[in-house]
């Protein structure tokens, strides 16, 4: 039954590594396209698991969950608009300190209107219990955000390497100087990157909210570990966040089979080990300063 239990640990890991995927590929996005560190990027996490709680006592589970990300989207276009753009040919380390305070002010944001108290999300009676596979036992939710994830996961490669839209961003990260040059501008573009990724974070969070508790700090403790995903998949690289966030995923969810103490800390000696050799991460590549 050894086995059983470590595979369950390792389904439960991709399940955990996905929820860190649709955060931290909105945090690569925003930096790759923009050079944006987007510090408060973990308030539009926290932001989607509210809007999701507060949602769906109105509108039922499943609409609470779409309406969440695209509202939390919309607020992007103002953050983009009227913080980003003001940087992205500035010191990074200024909008590194704006952002910051944009996520302390959104913390209190969160507490003035819904409370300092945790909030809980409750699951629809279709997705609660566990689905039985031979010797295994699996979450029906979890095993459903894990699809989600696939779908979004799926969806996000085909916008990027079959759309024009995607050819044009990719186009930017690349070869900024190039695309100046043939006359497009890229700002468009950057207000719907920092919706795409600002709606990744939300969805995640709506996502997540059935199963954890939903409180004003929610944001300040995802952010690390989306930098930490980040880092180890390599700034800018879709492939590496993707591999950096199951691995990462994955690796606390055996940890937390064999040594439950060491479970948060893996994923930083992890990062460790990763930056020592390879500085820019698994699949990181150079970045180019964003140019209107």
């Amino acid at each position: 039954m050894e086995y059983v239990f470590l595979l369950e640990q390792v389904v439960n890991g991709l399940v955990q590594g996905g929820y860190y995927l649709l955060i931290a590929l909105g945090l690569s996005l925003i930096f790759s396209v923009g050079g944006i560190v987007n510090l408060s990027h973990g308030a539009f996490y926290a932001l989607g698991a509210y809007f999701s709680v507060t949602l769906v006592n109105m509108f039922g589970f499943g609409p609470a969950v779409i309406m969440s990300p695209i509202l939390v989207a919309f607020l992007g276009i103002a953050f983009e608009r009227f913080i980003l753009r003001r940087f992205y040919r500035e010191d990074p380390i200024l909008s590194l300190l704006v952002t910051f305070g944009l996520a302390m002010v959104a913390e209190q944001a969160i507490r003035m209107i819904w409370g300092a108290a945790p909030l809980s999300a409750v699951l629809p009676q279709w997705v609660k219990g566990s689905v039985i596979v031979g010797d295994f036992l699996f979450s029906k939710y979890r095993l459903l955000m894990l699809l989600v994830v696939t779908l979004i996961l799926t969806g996000l490669w085909f916008l990027m390497h079959r759309t024009s839209f995607g050819r044009v961003v990719r186009a930017g990260i690349e070869q900024p100087d190039m695309v100046a040059a043939l006359g497009i501008r890229l700002q468009p573009y950057m207000t719907a990157v920092v919706m795409l990724g600002v709606g990744l974070a939300a969805l995640g969070g709506a996502l997540f909210a059935p199963i954890t508790m939903v409180h004003p700090a929610m944001g300040a403790e995802i952010i690390t570990i989306a930098f930490v995903v980040v880092v180890i998949g390599g700034l800018g690289s879709f492939w590496g966040v993707i591999v950096a966030a199951l691995l990462v995923g994955v690796l606390r969810g055996v940890t937390v089979h064999f040594l439950p103490a060491a479970s948060e800390a893996s994923m930083y000696v992890l990062m460790l080990l990763v930056l020592l050799l390879r500085p820019r991460g698994l699949l990181g590549e150079a970045i180019q300063k964003f140019e209107r």
